[in-house]
């Protein structure tokens, strides 16, 4: 309950220290006493989550159409937010046939052409879905949107058409671009040895603060505090136990080597950043093109993109889908039981958020751009339906979703690319 002689706190109150502003999660300090429940409504966030090589269609996509479908072995994961799912079949990235006929010409405008459907260099769309969603809901936040990745080399985001933005691999400098303030090298190395953690820079606010808040904040504080500190016992774990070999570089502090590792924390410093409110617009590139990663927590040791050519062959089929499942459920099957887990406003942060997962390609033994794989989770605010396999004609253009998806966010657009139409989810 809200009392009307509680004190109230700016959405924007930062926590400081030494070169360190801490923002803080959605509080119900933060709203008006006399607020109706349309204010306590926050903005819906956006995600756009990039896997490549396609994926077994007929182990991906549900045979039912509509409301309570059966999910597949690729998507068995998410069962368990079945309300908060949509997945859409029938789609095409049909811009990616245009250009070089090369394999590799194929897998690079895959991913390039994702999110923008303009082949990459030319119009008639300025930037890509994800960077038209950050210019109208990210412009009140610290950073109008955050650009991740698990490997390098590629970029799903755009400016403009010949405008990649850069995707960042390591959470160190992640966690530090959200609540560093100010810092020079110099400060970040004098903080972490006097004091050892960003937390311990602000516990004489967070005290203060906490004097002052109701029991229900003071709960919801604690998990976010809490989070806070996980993920950055983990970023120092792994810096203070990299290896170092005299023959080679140093590795990059912060950049583990096993991949969920790498995924979790990623996913949990976007948890962390949609909860205070520092970004509401995040993209992920789990693997780039051609990748011949191996991920041996799968329970498959073939090289990804070796796998994803299976040749028709049985066996090989076997291992591609459950690679596909393993990819929907250490990443995306992870990151949305976090945000399901994490209060915000009068609901969780998935009742406000929308994870868009897919890639560019359908069946990447013939690197083709249609049946694209595509699944949709969270809430949008109310506006997203859930538990439903919406089928649409074959070859629509993916751009159509993308248009939906803007509008689902809050962004005002008619027509995006080469769309023609929109969604119905």
């Amino acid at each position: 309950m809200h009392f009307l002689t509680q004190k109230h706190i700016s959405r924007r109150r930062l926590l400081r220290g030494a070169g360190v502003a801490m923002a803080l999660p959605l509080l119900e300090s933060m709203l008006p006493a006399r607020a109706g429940a349309a204010s306590k409504k926050p903005q819906s966030r956006l995600a756009c989550i990039y896997i490549p090589h396609g994926a077994v269609e007929k182990n991906w996509v549900p045979t039912g159409v509509g409301k309570n479908f059966e999910f597949t072995p690729s998507l068995k994961a998410l069962e368990p937010f079945r309300q908060y799912v949509s997945v859409v079949s029938g789609l095409a990235l049909p811009i990616a046939y245009q250009g070089d006929p090369s394999a590799g010409g194929h897998h690079s405008r895959s991913a390039a052409c994702w999110l923008t459907s303009v082949a990459p260099g030319k119009g008639p769309s300025p930037t890509s879905m994800d960077q038209l969603a950050a210019d109208h809901i990210g412009q009140q936040t610290k950073l109008p949107s955050l650009e991740l990745a698990l490997e390098e080399r590629a970029s799903i985001s755009f400016r403009t058409p010949t405008t990649p933005l850069p995707m960042q691999t390591n959470p160190r400098v992640v966690f530090e671009r959200l609540f560093g303030d100010g810092s020079t090298p110099q400060q970040v190395a004098a903080r972490r040895k006097q004091t050892g953690t960003i937390l311990d820079t602000v516990r004489q606010e967070l005290t203060s603060l906490d004097r002052t808040l109701p029991a229900v904040d003071r709960i919801r504080m604690e998990q976010y505090v809490n989070d806070v500190r996980e993920v950055e016992r983990r970023l120092r774990l792994e810096a203070d136990t990299a290896p170092r070999q005299l023959e080679l570089p140093p590795r990059p502090a912060g950049v583990p080597e096993n991949f969920e590792e790498h995924a979790r924390t990623m996913l949990d410093l976007v948890t962390l950043a949609w909860q205070a409110d520092l970004t509401r617009v995040s993209t992920l590139l789990l693997a780039a093109e051609l990748s011949n990663r191996v991920f041996p927590q799968s329970g498959v040791n073939d090289p990804f993109h070796n796998l994803s050519h299976h040749m028709e062959m049985q066996e090989n089929i076997r291992k591609l889908t459950l690679l596909n499942a393993y990819h929907v459920s250490s990443t995306l099957g992870y990151f949305v039981g976090r945000l399901k887990a994490t209060p915000d406003g009068d609901g969780s942060l998935l009742d406000h958020s929308l994870v868009l997962y897919g890639s560019g390609m359908g069946n990447s033994q013939v690197h083709n751009h249609s049946s694209l794989p595509v699944v949709l989770v969270g809430g949008a605010s109310g506006k997203m339906a859930g538990n439903q396999h919406v089928r649409e004609a074959d070859g629509t253009p993916i751009s159509n979703l993308l248009v939906t998806l803007l509008d689902k966010v809050g962004v005002p657009v008619d027509k995006f690319a080469d769309s023609n139409g929109s969604v119905a989810v």
